[in-house]
């Protein structure tokens, strides 16, 4: 089952969801839009080290746009502060931005219960488009759930991503013991 515009609203009322800013033309009837943050990244290497702590190079979104180049690797981020305490919230794409060729994220789509921060967007395109911050970038819907959660993401130990910032976060898969 996915929540309502109606049950959204209430879980907001209720304090289970929070969405900072919220807006209420972006609440559609099953899902709250996000928007597009001011900063991107970029790793600062060709290749990739699953091992290694990747780092990355932050810059601003000027106010005409950027042009995104395929083969290319962006990280972006929301401008919404998301809190989901109750429910799995899922981030998916808006067809708008995905008849534009833009794909958001590569395989991190779904969050916990527990989440608080900004998303970070694994960003890609299948052709030149220009993006401006600020703009419809995807969907959030949130799943309830069944049972009780006894270790919720914000109270783990080793949550890599609680607390994210209003600024993309690289790929913390060097934390893990493998």
């Amino acid at each position: 089952m996915i929540l309502s515009d109606k049950s959204i609203l209430e879980e907001i009322e209720k304090g289970t969801i929070k969405v900072v800013p919220f807006n209420q033309d972006a609440l559609g009837s099953n899902s709250y839009d996000v928007h597009l943050g001011k900063t991107l990244a970029k790793y600062k290497d060709a290749v990739l080290d699953a091992k290694k702590h990747n780092t990355i190079e932050y810059f601003e979104i000027p106010a005409d746009g950027y042009v995104l180049e395929p083969n290319e690797f962006y990280l972006g981020v929301t401008a919404e502060y998301t809190e989901t305490h109750a429910h799995v919230p899922f981030l998916e794409g808006k067809s708008s931005t995905g008849r534009l060729g833009i794909d958001i994220h590569a395989t991190a789509g779904k969050g916990d219960v527990g989440f608080c921060g900004n998303w970070t967007l694994e960003i890609s395109v299948k052709v030149p488009v220009r993006i401006y911050a600020g703009m419809p970038i995807g969907q959030l819907i949130y799943f309830p759930v069944e049972g009780v959660v006894e270790n919720s993401y914000d109270k783990k130990r080793n949550a890599k991503y609680s607390g994210q910032p209003d600024r993309p976060i690289e790929s913390m898969m060097w934390k893990n013991q493998f």
